[in-house]
C-alpha cells in the first residue's frame, strides 16, 4: 500500500548546488499582496475575513462586513505596499510577489509599481480564501479562472503558484494544469526539488512560515522587530555557514503589505537587508531564477520502477526474493505501508526488516530454514536461488577442495542438528577459510544466542541483496 509522504528528502546526500557568483546561500523574499482578495461580504463572500490581521484571534462575522478588518487590510494596499516598494527598490533587492488575482485586479497602481520594478508576480489564487473544503472540480475551476484572470490584469500567465491556504489537491491541480514552472505549497526542504504527479515531473520550491512577517499576527508569535530581525539574522546565519562549508541553500522570507508595512516592522527588515548584504556569496533572487537555475542544473532524475509505486503483485514479484523463498515479508511490507523513504536499498531493508522481527518465532524459523546449506547438496545439484548460487560463488564455495567440502559437509550436519536449521552467513567478502572459522565458532553457541545470530545474518545478506538491486 503506497504512503504518500516523502519523509527522506535528499537524506544525508544533499544535491551539489551552485548558485550564481558562487552563492553559499539564496535570499528569495516573497511579498504576499492579498489586499482586495480576502473574505468580505462585498467581494460575495459568507463573512468577514478573521486571518493575518493585527486582531490576533479574530473571528468571521457571518453575513456581516467587518469595518475594522477591511480597513487593517486597506492598510497594506495604500500604505504598506508602498513602503515596502521603496525599500526593495532603493536597495535594489529583486523580489517575488504571490499575488491574489482579485486583488491585482482591484489595484493596477501597485500592479504596475510591481512591473516597473521588474518583480516576478506569481499566482496566489483567485482569493484569499480557504480550500481546504473544496472539492477538486471546484478548485480546478478556481485555477483556470485564476490564470485568466492574473494573465489579462498583468499581461502575462503566471510561472509560479502558491495558495497558501490550500487543500489536499492543490498541488496535484497545478501539477496536471502543466503550465507553471514551479509550486510552493509546501514546506518541507530548505532546497528545491522535483515531484512526480500523474506522469508530470512539478518543480517544487518550498516556502516558509517561520521567516514570515505572519507570526506578528498569531499567538506566540513576534511581538517586536527586535524579534523578527533577530529570527532571520539567526536563520540567514546558519545557512550562510552551511553554504560556505560546502552545502548551500536558499533562505524564504514572507512577508504581507498590511503586516511588514508598518513603521514599526519595516525598520527590522531594513537591517536585515542591510546585514545580509553586508556578507559576500550572497544571491538575491526571484523565485522564477531560483526555479530556471534549478531546472538547468538540477534536472528531474528520469522516472523510475520506484518501489512505493508498484502494486502489490509486482512488489512481491521483485522483491519477495530478498528473504530467501519467503515473500511473505514483502507482501507484509506492502500492506504496512511503503512509501517514497523507501525507495533506497537502506529504506526498502528497513521495511522489510521491521516486518521479519515482528513476526513470530516460528515464522522466523522457517525463514532461517529457508536458507540453504553452504556448499551442500542443493548447491551440488545446482538447485540454489539465483541469488545463493552468486553469494557462494562469489566467496569460492564452488571451487572447494575435497578436504574442505568434507568439512563443510560434517559442519552443516553438526549445526542443523543441534540448532534445527542450516548454517547462515553474509558471505560477501569473507573467503572460504573466514567462513570455516565462524561455522566452527558459532557451532558452540547456545540455541537461543545462534538463533539470534542467524537472524542477524538472515537481515544482512538481505541488505546486500537490495543493494544490487537499488541505490
Amino acid at each position: 500500500m503506497a504512503y504518500d509522504r516523502d519523509l527522506l528528502g535528499y537524506g544525508a546526500t544533499l544535491p551539489a548546488v551552485n548558485w550564481p557568483g558562487d552563492a553559499a546561500i539564496a535570499i528569495q523574499i516573497v511579498l504576499n499582496y492579498e489586499e482586495g482578495g480576502e473574505n468580505c461580504i462585498a467581494h460575495g463572500d459568507a463573512a468577514s475575513e478573521a486571518f493575518l490581521s493585527e486582531i490576533v484571534g479574530g473571528a468571521p462575522w457571518p453575513g456581516m462586513r467587518h469595518w475594522n478588518m477591511e480597513s487593517i487590510y486597506e492598510y497594506g494596499a495604500r500604505a504598506g505596499f508602498w513602503r515596502l516598494h521603496r525599500l526593495f527598490t532603493t536597495a535594489a533587492v529583486p523580489i517575488t510577489v504571490y499575488g491574489v488575482a482579485t486583488a491585482l485586479a482591484r489595484s493596477p497602481a501597485q500592479v504596475a509599481a510591481m512591473q516597473d520594478a521588474d518583480w516576478e508576480i506569481a499566482s496566489h489564487g483567485l482569493k484569499w480564501i480557504d480550500y481546504k473544503d473544496f472539492s477538486k472540480a471546484d478548485e480546478q475551476a478556481h485555477l483556470d479562472e485564476t490564470i485568466a484572470l492574473h494573465t489579462a490584469v498583468t499581461g502575462e500567465r503566471p510561472r509560479g503558484w502558491y495558495t497558501g491556504r490550500c487543500s489536499t489537491n492543490t498541488v496535484d491541480l497545478v501539477t496536471e494544469e502543466g503550465g507553471f514552472d514551479y509550486v510552493s505549497d509546501s514546506y518541507a526542504d530548505d532546497l528545491p526539488y522535483w515531484r512526480r504527479h500523474a506522469g508530470r515531473d512539478q518543480l517544487v520550491i518550498p516556502y516558509t512560515l517561520d521567516a514570515n512577517d505572519m507570526r506578528f499576527a498569531t499567538p506566540q508569535g513576534f511581538n517586536s522587530g527586535d524579534q523578527f530581525f533577530a529570527y532571520l539574522k539567526d536563520s540567514f546565519d546558519v545557512l550562510h555557514a552551511e553554504g560556505l562549508e560546502g552545502s548551500p541553500k536558499m533562505m524564504n522570507i514572507g512577508l504581507h503589505c498590511r503586516l511588514a508595512g508598518r513603521p514599526g516592522r519595516i525598520a527590522a527588515l531594513k537591517r536585515f537587508i542591510d546585514y545580509a548584504k553586508s556578507h559576500d556569496h550572497v544571491w538575491f533572487a526571484k523565485r522564477i531564477e531560483i526555479a530556471d537555475h534549478w531546472r538547468k542544473h538540477h534536472p528531474a532524475p528520469p522516472p523510475a520502477d520506484e518501489p512505493w509505486l508498484m502494486d502489490r503483485k509486482t512488489f512481491i514479484d521483485t522483491y519477495g526474493g530478498v528473504f530467501e523463498h519467503s515473500p511473505w515479508i514483502a507482501g507484509r511490507a506492502w500492506d504496512a505501508d511503503i512509501g517514497p523513504a523507501n525507495n533506497t536499498a537502506d529504506g526498502l531493508h528497513a521495511a522489510l526488516r521491521t516486518r521479519f522481527r515482528l513476526a513470530s518465532d516460528s515464522e522466523r524459523l522457517d525463514v532461517l530454514r529457508a536458507h540453504p546449506d553452504l556448499a551442500g547438496k542443493l548447491a551440488a545439484a545446482k538447485r540454489l536461488t539465483a541469488e545463493s548460487t552468486r553469494e557462494q560463488a562469489g566467496a569460492g564455495l564452488d571451487a572447494l577442495t575435497d578436504d574442505e567440502r568434507e568439512r563443510f559437509t560434517k559442519l552443516n550436519n553438526g549445526y542443523v542438528a543441534r540448532f534445527g536449521f542450516p548454517f547462515i552467513i553474509a558471505v560477501k567478502g569473507l573467503d572460504r577459510a573466514r567462513i570455516l572459522d565462524a561455522f566452527e565458532q558459532r557451532v558452540s553457541h547456545e540455541p537461543d544466542v545462534e538463533f539470534a545470530e542467524a537472524c542477524r545474518q538472515v537481515e544482512r545478506i538481505a541488505l546486500l541483496r537490495l543493494k544490487d538491486m537499488l541505490p
